[in-house]
């Protein structure tokens, strides 16, 4: 089983969502790693994991998808790099940044531009894999 750990703004939108909003968290994305969860495997979801207030957030959930992502950031493009579907549309990047426990994508832009700075500028872009999971049932 793979566990992943989010920062505290994250732990409601995950937990029940902001349905009023369209706000609820089923995907992250993470940069490369040795070994990632694999569709149909359980993952675990904490706040704060490695610390004293490590919680976990919700019950296991199970992956769906796991897709190799490209995040233009300051560019407003994505692009997923398995089958080469990419957009850029405001409407789009709206609904894809509140899947990811946003507002909007300004909101997922300023976010990362504090998080993670080195992959904002003009140029810049963020290589990594999407992953995506459902509550276990």
């Amino acid at each position: 089983m793979v566990a992943y750990s989010f920062n505290k703004r994250f732990a409601e939108p995950i937990a029940s969502g902001h349905p009023a909003s369209g706000i609820i968290k089923r995907q992250t994305i993470r940069a490369d790693r040795k070994r990632h969860v694999q569709p149909g495997e359980a993952i675990q979801l904490y706040q704060g994991m490695r610390t004293k207030y490590c919680r976990k957030i919700i019950a296991d959930t199970v992956c769906v998808a796991v897709r190799p992502i490209e995040l233009f950031v300051a560019l407003g493009h994505v692009r997923f790099n398995d089958t080469g579907e990419a957009f850029g549309i405001t409407g789009m990047l709206d609904d894809f940044a509140r899947q990811d426990g946003f507002l909007h994508w300004a909101d997922l832009q300023a976010f990362w531009q504090v998080a993670h700075p080195e992959a904002c500028g003009q140029d810049l872009s963020f290589r990594g894999v999407l992953i995506r999971w459902e509550p276990a049932r």
